[in-house]
């Protein structure tokens, strides 16, 4: 028998997910998402001269940008675009947090390292699986792929992909830039096992989900999130 389980809980953990997820994975040192690798990048760009910039604020301020540029690319501002960036802001709280944390975790061999890598990856797919079971609106890198998918036209996978691939090459280009030719930070052979992987296992978390619990609101809060929104559904 199914269980009921809340939307508004599997956004709170959905984002815990996602940032232990991330911590993890930065910790293995065998590179990052392709989504969060600019962030990570430009939080390690930046800090070593501004300490108090932090990965959590790479994230939020990054975002910022991608969401002013997706409103001048729309030509439009919708007050719910907000929304994402409240989420994006949280977000960015949470994984500074778990990055303190995490710096307590032991350092190891390749062994160790692998472990946090593959537990990463998968709290990352849990967390986003458990975000596209909620109504309140996400990070501006899925709002992104959304709106401009549906302003042009574009079919929205097709779209996420080339997202996706763009941001790893923004990732690999300020490697290049702040690092030096050839010293890859960040982004590595594991960001691409992750490209390869992750829609797999998200889709599994979700199959998962799906099959145990019953999702549904307990405020009645979707109208302010989804305005033409009748009825609860489910929907990184």
């Amino acid at each position: 028998m199914k269980k009921k389980f809340s939307t508004e809980l599997a956004y709170v953990l959905g984002i815990v997910l996602v940032a232990w997820g991330v911590v993890l994975m930065e910790k293995a040192d065998f590179g990052v998402s392709m989504v969060v690798a600019p962030a990570y990048l430009l939080y390690r760009w930046l800090s070593p001269a501004w300490h108090f910039f932090t990965f959590g604020m790479a994230e939020y301020c990054l975002q910022a940008v991608l969401l002013l540029a997706m409103s001048l690319l729309l030509r439009r501002f919708r007050i719910s675009y907000l929304f994402s960036f409240v989420t994006a802001v949280v977000y960015g709280i949470v994984l500074d947090a778990l990055m303190f944390l995490g710096a307590m975790l032991p350092s190891g061999g390749i062994a160790l390292r692998g472990i946090y890598y593959a537990a990463g990856m998968l709290f990352c797919a849990a967390g986003v699986s458990a975000m596209f079971h909620t109504y309140i609106s996400p990070e501006v890198y899925e709002l992104f792929v959304k709106e401009v998918s549906a302003y042009f036209g574009v079919d929205i996978n097709r779209f996420k992909t080339g997202y996706d691939c763009a941001s790893c090459l923004l990732g690999v280009a300020m490697s290049f830039l702040a690092f030096g030719p050839w010293h890859f930070v960040g982004v590595k052979w594991g960001t691409i096992l992750c490209a390869l992987l992750n829609g797999w296992i998200i889709g599994q978390f979700s199959t998962f989900y799906e099959k145990h619990w019953i999702f549904y609101d307990r405020f009645p809060l979707r109208k302010y999130f989804v305005p033409d929104a009748a009825q609860p559904s489910a929907q990184r």
